[in-house]
């Protein structure tokens, strides 16, 4: 499934200390089992559907934000109202870049 949105950023810490700290910050977040790897879920509205993949890297974590159409009705529209809603890449990025500006990012 292709990404409506994309972001990545690097975080000081270890994977689950970012993991802890992201959590806490994030309103209805929970781990799914995905091997190896931590991915941070966040679903609401009919249609949103937020995963951040967190890896580790030499300077810290890296956070990935993928940001996916899960609607299970009508989903053809939300790509359609997507590309019409002015400002939705933006404010996927300035949220993400505030969300790691608390995280210490």
């Amino acid at each position: 499934m292709r990404p409506l949105a994309e972001e990545t950023g690097l975080v000081p810490g270890s994977v689950p200390d970012v993991l802890r700290r992201l959590s806490a910050s994030l309103e209805g977040a929970r781990v799914e089992d995905s091997g190896p790897r931590p991915v941070l879920v966040v679903q609401g509205d009919w249609w949103y559907r937020a995963e951040y993949r967190l890896a580790p890297e030499d300077a810290g974590t890296r956070v990935t934000l993928r940001v996916f159409n899960a609607a299970t009705r009508a989903r053809w529209a939300v790509p359609l109202v997507n590309r019409f809603f002015v400002g939705f890449r933006s404010q996927v990025h300035d949220g993400f870049a505030a969300t790691l500006r608390s995280l210490g990012g």
